[in-house]
């Protein structure tokens, strides 16, 4: 029992959310170069770049320079072990990140320091709350034109409704910053760029009292920082981690992943103050992670990340006990036993056989077509299902259908897997005869996302005809009567639990709707199965 708390606490399992070009990747791929997992730092930017980023596996991926979708990576750091959920950022695929928020203990809000709170971060950052996850806060790219610290704390907290405590403090203005004043330590850390942050550097520090940081930095800047600290220690917040815990604090870290300016700092200081794993509530209760019980759930799945095999993912999240390889478990949702095989942990698509792993760890273990998002898999003698993961609207819808007749079988396997990896909603017209499918995903892109896929991974070839409406509604209702939604500007639709979904062209027509049907609930989040 206590090896088991020993490796449970040591887990730190945490997502990166941001607006796209923030430095998502960049960031966790010095993450990895700090911990050892990798000797060279790609970068996502450019197409014609010898290195792509060790998290982006898709070839898509590599031609775009974006994510589009999750990566899992699992480095060791000083005695912990570090599961990052590398995330998109493209608001286009955000709902992988809604769904991949679940499997986090905590999350790093990345900021853009010269745009500070944009809108996908806004989005992200209420999902976190939803969820309850707490929030640590990177501002980036302080090696450019950056807004004024102060002036971020003061946006972040009229923006986000939440207050920040800086852990470090950055020393110099505007592109020129010089390193940072680290305020646990009360050391100044002066940094180099190095290769351009491909590597990792020697950065010169000492207390705050050295007289060489006088010299080194100057008059001005060294009696501006003694200025801003005094300001922060006498009108700022105190660390306090319950208040971090709860949402209503987020501790703050000023750097540039590009140039590895503050990230060891932040690395160092945020798997210090991170929550390891927690209480997990399920239907019947709740669970410990340190419980013996073997428990977890899929949160995603992925097919063909190995081109060869054409094979099936499913990504775990253990919530308790210990996961042993070949294991037995019941599927709650099917309620039989099945034995865990093939299972994996992974460096973007690099794949590392995995005997055992921990409440906290992210996993893969190989899907042969009975997992679904959302399911759980428990060890003990008693099954329960964990919380289901939200389900949120497309807002984006087309028709769909194969080019080529004759390949209709590779068309209903690839739409169907595509689906269940929750990457595309799929919707059918209630009693019609022809098989024709409507697409909801969350943004457009996605569209290419899958038009690529078919034809590179089931060799189909698809039309895409685009639909006009924007809003997506689920309908509750113990009265269900086709009559009451026969509007032009709207469509009646099944998702694929066979639940009917209502699309609407604009607001109005979802308030002249709701307007007309009082005892009617519409749902803009649904629950996942």
């Amino acid at each position: 029992m206590e090896s088991l708390r020993n490796e449970v606490d040591r887990r730190k399992t945490f997502a990166i959310i941001s607006h796209p070009d923030a430095g998502k990747t960049t960031l966790t791929e010095k993450l990895l170069l700090f911990g050892g997992a990798i000797r060279l730092a790609g970068t996502v930017k450019g197409r014609k770049a010898s290195k792509f980023a060790v998290s982006d596996w898709m070839e898509i991926e590599k031609q775009r320079g974006i994510s589009v979708t999750s990566s899992v990576l699992n480095f060791d750091y000083e005695g912990f072990r570090i599961n990052i959920l590398d995330t998109p950022g493209h608001q286009d695929f955000s709902e992988d990140t809604y769904r991949t928020l679940t499997a986090a203990d905590s999350a790093v809000m990345l900021i853009d320091g010269a745009k500070g709170v944009e809108e996908q971060t806004k989005k992200l950052f209420h999902v976190c709350r939803m969820f309850g996850i707490p929030i640590f806060t990177f501002v980036n790219k302080l090696d450019r034109y950056c807004k004024n610290p102060l002036s971020l704390m003061e946006e972040i907290e009229s923006v986000l409704g939440i207050r920040s405590y800086p852990m470090n403090w950055p020393i110099g203005v505007d592109g020129d910053f010089r390193g940072v004043y680290d305020r646990r330590t009360k050391r100044i850390e002066l940094f180099e760029g190095g290769s351009h942050g491909q590597e990792t550097t020697i950065s010169d520090s000492g207390a705050l009292e050295d007289p060489r940081f006088r010299a080194i930095l100057g008059d001005h800047l060294y009696d501006k920082l003694l200025e801003e600290i005094e300001l922060l220690e006498i009108a700022g917040d105190e660390l306090d981690m319950e208040k971090v815990s709860a949402g209503e604090l987020t501790p703050m870290f000023f750097g540039s992943a590009m140039t590895n300016f503050g990230v060891r700092p932040f690395l160092e200081a945020f798997i210090e103050m991170a929550p390891s794993p927690m209480t997990k509530k399920h239907s019947e209760g709740s669970i410990e992670p340190y419980d013996e019980d073997f428990s977890g759930f899929v949160f995603k799945i992925q097919a063909n990340m190995d081109p060869a095999h054409r094979d099936r993912i499913a990504f775990m999240r253990i919530c308790s006990g210990k996961f042993e390889k070949g294991m037995e478990v019941i599927h709650q949702r099917t309620n039989k036993n099945m034995r865990l095989a093939q299972s994996q942990q992974f460096l973007a698509q690099e794949r590392i056989s995995v005997e055992e792993a921990y409440a906290g760890d992210i996993i893969g273990v190989f899907d042969p077509g009975c997992f679904l998002i959302g399911d759980t898999l428990c060890g003990g003698k008693h099954a329960f299902r964990f919380e289901g993961i939200p389900m949120f609207p497309s807002e984006h819808f087309a028709e769909v259908h194969a080019m080529d007749s004759g390949k209709r079988k590779q068309f209903l396997k690839g739409i169907k897997q595509i689906s269940e990896e929750g990457a595309i909603q799929v919707f059918k017209q209630p009693d019609l005869g022809i098989e024709m499918y409507t697409i909801g995903v969350a943004g457009a892109l996605q569209f290419e996302v899958l038009e690529y896929r078919l034809k590179n991974e089931y060799n189909v070839e698809i039309s895409i005809r685009r639909l006009p409406y924007q809003l997506a509604r689920w309908i509750v209702t113990d009265h269900f009567n086709k009559d009451m939604l026969a509007y032009t500007d709207t469509l009646l639709l099944e998702d694929q639990y066979q639940r009917p979904v209502v699309l609407y062209k604009n607001e109005w027509s979802l308030s002249r709707m709701e307007e007309k049907n009082k005892d009617v609930k519409f749902l803009d989040i649904a629950p996942l199965n």
